[in-house]
């Protein structure tokens, strides 16, 4: 058994990332020395839910044994959910891609009651489940806990970025409480539904379709920092034994399938191995940065990455922007103006971005796709140029980024919807002509 450690809600929880875990809810129910004997402990049911290619690296290969009190195998057929909503899958080609710099305002909380799985809307994505690659950006809100109804999905890992309300994730695995500025990981094919204690909830979700999310390697930052391993929590086995409806919803090739279990998912007695929902708290991120000049990449900002076959270059970086000391001397501290060959999805969770003085909000977002320009806006490059440059400290503030190596297609939804900023270009206007000296002429001459 891993140690273990408990939350504040009093949850145990066990610590580390990509560890090996064994866990019980019942004494006795995990098998000893094999996985899948004649006989399992109290009749159990063993069942091996895999994460990747039974022959991938062992430094690669994730999978855990699960031992239930009924198969997975026994449901009926799914049929098609035809209940509408906003959720898309990929390929995104509901429009086409485009180079715009594009802002939205954050959702607003629903009306009518709705709980998570109403409350998801795609934005953008790219790349295709179907071919294990890419990712689906989606935002959530809801005023309504989950009843009776579980989901899963079968494209991806999901990533939740809570920004308004703690979300009690119940999980086959487990229990997981997160507020903002704490992330949830949910791998494929876990089944989960969630719980709103403060009644209402809103955030963001990255569908991850490619390799699996990990921390990056620290190269010559060396063996510590940034996120640390000890920091990632799994949750202890839980289970329910209820015999009555229970609706099951699956994500499926970009669509939704709905089918009714006569019992609760949620009936994994004991489990062990390494793939299971997990929770980070991101103000535990070891952030390092530059106390010479120069503001530097964003990239040693990165909590999670799921790497592509280039070597550096990400399916889905997971970055944030934590409070952290500024000290750079003769240097423009927030980022710089660019064009990226990745292209970046942005949130903010609380205060505010220090490269927009204005109109990005909290649960607002913002796309900038492949080689478009962007930066800090004319406000927040006025107060750059002529700050005093004192050792500052940025506080009160949580944005993250999910950064991709594949162009984000926007869905209809995205580019319709009237929190849509569709005056996110001016914030860029009224930036003056530089002013150089009269040019002299080259030594030597110029015949041009």
């Amino acid at each position: 058994m891993n140690n273990q450690q408990a939350d504040h809600a009093g949850t145990a929880m066990m610590p580390g990332f990509g560890n090996h875990f064994a866990t019980e809810a019942v004494e006795g129910a995990l098998p000893v020395g094999r996985n899948s004997p004649q006989h399992v402990p109290f009749g159990l049911y063993a069942e091996q839910l895999t994460g990747t290619a039974f022959t991938a690296p062992r430094t690669q290969n994730f999978r855990s044994w699960l031992y239930r009190l009924r198969p997975t195998a026994n449901h009926p057929a799914f049929q098609p959910y035809d209940r509408g909503g906003q959720l898309r899958g990929g390929p995104f080609d509901e429009a086409p891609a485009t180079p715009n710099r594009l802002r939205w305002d954050p959702m607003p909380i629903p009306t009518e009651p709705t709980d998570f799985v109403a409350g998801l809307v795609t934005v953008c994505g790219n790349g295709d489940p179907s071919a294990a690659i890419g990712l689906g950006v989606h935002l959530y809100a809801a005023n309504r806990s989950m009843h009776r109804r579980a989901f899963y999905n079968a494209d991806g890992e999901m990533l939740i970025v809570p920004q308004q309300g703690r979300l009690r994730v119940v999980t086959e695995m487990g229990i997981l409480l997160v507020e903002p500025e704490q992330i949830v990981v949910i791998p494929r094919g876990v089944r989960f539904l969630v719980e709103l204690p403060d009644n209402v909830a809103r955030g963001y979700i990255c569908e991850n379709y490619g390799a699996l999310f990990r921390i990056p390697d620290l190269g010559p930052i060396g063996s510590n920092g940034l996120a640390n391993p000890r920091d990632f929590e799994t949750p202890v086995a839980w289970f329910e034994d209820d015999d009555e409806s229970f609706e099951v919803i699956q994500k499926f090739c970009g669509t939704l399938w709905t089918t009714t279990l006569a019992h609760s998912p949620f009936d994994v007695v004991a489990w062990h191995g390494n793939l299971a929902p997990y929770r980070y708290d991101l103000r535990r991120f070891n952030t390092v940065n530059t106390v010479s000049y120069d503001h530097p990449d964003p990239s040693i900002f990165t909590v999670l990455t799921s790497p592509t076959d280039t070597p550096g270059t990400a399916n889905c970086d997971f970055v944030i922007f934590p409070p952290r000391w500024m000290v750079a001397e003769a240097t423009f501290r927030p980022p710089w103006f660019h064009r990226n060959v990745m292209s970046e999805f942005m949130g903010l969770i609380q205060g505010a971005y220090d490269a927009k003085a204005g109109g990005f909000a909290p649960g607002g977002a913002s796309l900038h796709n492949c080689m478009s320009g962007h930066g800090p806006d004319k406000v927040s490059y006025d107060a750059a140029i002529s700050a005093d440059l004192a050792p500052h400290k940025i506080e009160n503030t949580m944005a993250f980024m999910f950064e991709s190596r594949f162009v984000f297609k926007t869905t209809r939804f995205a580019l319709e919807t009237p929190l849509c900023q569709l005056d996110y270009d001016d914030c860029w206007a009224g930036f003056r002509k530089a002013q150089i000296p009269a040019a002299r002429p080259p030594i030597g001459g110029n015949d041009r």
